[in-house]
């Protein structure tokens, strides 16, 4: 397991929030498209049950433009 194992969906959306992303609408199914006003960043965030597979939410934060380190420290 590494770093970014054993996040949930409720985590990583607070940490996001943290860099000034919001929600801004539903997508396919249990998915959700997230902004940042600031960078003009969209993100696409699966609301699944349980933990977020590591190579997802590295996909995740490399959408977002913010290092692995940046996300771990907030």
């Amino acid at each position: 397991m590494g770093r970014l194992s054993g996040f949930r969906y409720r985590q990583i959306i607070k940490k996001l929030k943290t860099f000034g992303f919001e929600f801004y609408r539903h997508a396919a199914e249990s998915h959700e498209i997230w902004h940042n006003p600031e960078s003009g960043r969209y993100l696409t965030i699966p609301n699944h049950p349980g933990d977020m597979p590591e190579g997802t939410l590295r996909a995740i934060l490399k959408q977002a433009a913010i290092e692995p380190d940046d996300f771990l420290e907030k």
